[in-house]
């Protein structure tokens, strides 16, 4: 027992519980140790159950019963079978005790100990220093801003605290990747500035290096889903698939480019954005939606006379008014009725423009109308002249009516017998494409579930090197992680004396089992020849007694030899029922003496003298609250 309640104590002490250094043994734990220990382990086996449970014992003593029910019930939910109570932490015992923290080692990760809900690697050595950190910190005490020093003016000051703000960032990229040009590369070699340097202020450093971090791994993990998804199912390489989407985007921004011209074209808006755009389709070569823009003549002859003539007259009223010489005021009045009929001329023409303008495109689609019109009219001619030409032959083959008549029978008896052959022929023809159809589409459905089997096959043994990868991954990270508490172990702890220590114990546990051995085979033999002594003397007596019997009929001193037998035989079988209650008394006294010991380790006084202490606790406290009461 002893090594088990090492390797206990050992296991409390990594899953966080305080053991005092001088506690060997689970016999010299107390009640406050008891709930500290299994508050520590549940907190580790399921965080939620046992964050809402408070590891030290409040002094009340109905609280304490609360404590040790909630606990018992926290046990039993994860699966311990054995009796369990509130009695189990107050009134402790040491096997109870024993078993329970038994149970909970067992229910412990056996990745670690300390926090199992942490996953594995870099982060578990950072959020261990954070956690490290903030308890260093929060076991300093608070002090009043007035009062502080510098170091605590560095931790308890609110002055370090930033929003958290991101701004894009330029990074180096690969410059082993052949598709990177050399002046690219000389540039990020001699010129790119560091991260440090490219913002406006430090804060903005973490928070714009997690925002580019997140948006790569977004952007992996995305490309990863579509080509499991899409890009396994296109039969592709992945070279081939990126080259083909961008192609499917770059005819969409096409497509809604030109549909945007056309809107500008026929709304006939000439903005700055229309030359904008007839850029942005020459940069996606697109002259045929750039010549969309040019228009007919009519447009723009209908486009010059309704925007450029105006404009056309108001430049030459400007230079006409610029070249005038400046005169006196009679003149200007004159100049000013010349201005004033000029410009009711022009209005007068706008307005008139705009009535051809609309009569213009009442035209258009008058002329429209008629050519749909002539057009159907021009079908329906063509199909007048064929009437025309199928009666006018009708009618010249009228006067021979009959040797016209048997010619078109020996005709049309020549064409079905053509089209016998030519029925018969189709039919031979037929039934060969048949079979190469039917064969061809078998080895396609051939070809297509070979297909299907090679792209599952493939899906497959994409999942499986996925998975490789995450556990490869994993492993390395625990490797890392083994390696780091590796190098914080203290040195001087020697790994031979622990493997000698474990020798010891197993050589130990041989010699055991061999002295076990042989007291059994001991005990074997000794039945044995307690077994076939005592059928010795058996048959012996029974020998004995016929003989004797036999001459004590004839001769008296022989009957006394006999009745001395008899009392014999009955005192050495006495005998022996008295040695056999005796090693059965023994064994009792050995049974009596385990459960003595057992009671005793069970602590029953002074668990009855702690339940009169809490009953008396108990008193107190009723009466307490009695005395309150009566005050309220």
């Amino acid at each position: 027992m002893e090594e088990v309640d090492r390797i206990l104590i050992h296991t409390l002490r990594t899953c966080g519980t305080e053991v005092p250094e001088d506690v060997q043994s689970v016999r010299q734990f107390n009640t406050e140790l008891i709930v500290e220990a299994v508050v520590r382990c549940l907190r580790v086996i399921n965080p939620s159950v046992g964050a809402s449970l408070s590891h030290t014992l409040p002094p009340g003593m109905s609280a304490r019963f609360r404590i040790g029910t909630s606990l018992a019930q926290a046990c039993q939910d994860l699966g311990y079978s054995g009796e369990i109570g509130y009695q189990t932490f107050l009134y402790s015992s040491e096997p109870d005790i024993r078993a329970l923290l038994i149970f909970l080692a067992e229910k412990l990760p056996r990745d670690s100990h300390e926090d199992a809900h942490q996953p594995a690697g870099k982060s578990t050595i950072l959020q261990r220093d954070i956690g490290a950190k903030i308890k260093q910190q929060m076991s300093l005490p608070w002090v009043p801003p007035l009062c502080r020093t510098a170091s605590l003016q560095r931790s308890q000051s609110l002055y370090r605290l930033h929003c958290f703000h991101s701004q894009p960032l330029s990074l180096a990229g690969d410059s082993s990747m052949k598709s990177v040009p050399a002046e690219r590369q000389e540039y990020w070699a001699k010129y790119l500035p560091f991260v440090t340097a490219q913002l406006p202020h430090v804060s903005s450093v973490a928070a714009s290096l997690l925002e580019r971090n997140t948006a790569e791994i977004s952007a992996v993990q995305e490309w990863e889903a579509e080509w499991k998804s899409q890009g396994l199912a296109s039969r592709l390489p992945p070279e081939d698939y990126r080259s083909k989407k961008r192609q499917r985007l770059q005819k969409r921004i096409q497509d809604q480019l030109r549909k945007y011209s056309q809107l500008l074209t026929e709304n006939q808006i000439p903005t700055s954005s229309s030359q904008d755009l007839l850029d942005v389709l020459r940069a996606f070569n697109m002259e045929g939606a750039a010549d969309q823009h040019k228009g007919s003549r009519f447009t723009h002859a209908q486009k010059f006379t309704h925007q450029q003539d105006p404009q056309k007259l108001r430049e030459q009223m400007q230079r006409a008014t610029e070249v005038l010489p400046k005169k006196d005021t009679q003149d200007e009045d004159a100049e000013q009725r010349e201005l004033t009929s000029l410009q009711q001329q022009i209005d007068v023409m706008e307005k008139e423009i705009q009535e051809l303008t609309e009569s213009t495109k009442l035209l258009q689609l008058t002329l429209t109308q008629a050519g749909g019109e002539a057009g159907e009219m021009h079908q329906q001619c063509e199909e007048k002249e064929k009437v025309v030409r199928v009666k006018k032959r009708a009618v010249e083959l009228l006067p021979d009516a009959e040797n016209n008549l048997t010619k078109l029978q020996a005709l049309v008896d020549s064409s079905a017998l053509r089209m016998v052959n030519l029925v018969g022929q189709w039919e031979t023809h037929r039934v060969r494409l048949l079979e190469e159809y039917r064969a061809l589409r078998k080895a396609h459905q051939e070809q297509e579930d070979e297909s299907s089997r090679w792209m599952k096959e493939a899906k497959d043994l994409y999942d499986k090197i996925r998975g490789a990868a995450d556990e490869a991954k994993r492993k390395e990270e625990l490797y890392k992680q083994l390696m780091s508490e590796y190098e914080s172990l203290p040195k001087e702890v020697s790994r031979a004396a622990y493997t000698q220590r474990i020798l010891e114990i197993v050589s130990n546990i041989k010699k055991q089992k061999e002295e076990i051995t042989k007291i059994l085979s001991d005990t074997k033999d000794l039945q044995k020849e307690i077994n076939s002594l005592t059928g010795k003397v058996d048959r012996t007596f029974v020998v004995t007694d016929e003989l004797v019997f036999k001459d004590a009929k004839k001769d008296e001193p022989v009957r006394k030899a006999y009745k001395y037998l008899a009392a014999l035989h009955e005192n050495c079988s006495q005998l022996i029922q008295t040695i056999e209650d005796t090693g059965t008394i023994l064994r009792e006294i050995r049974d009596l003496e385990e459960q003595i010991e057992t009671e005793t380790a069970k602590k029953t006084l002074s668990n009855l003298q702690k339940i009169l202490e809490d009953y008396k606790a108990i008193k107190q406290e009723n009466a307490i609250l009695l005395g309150r009461v009566k005050e309220a």
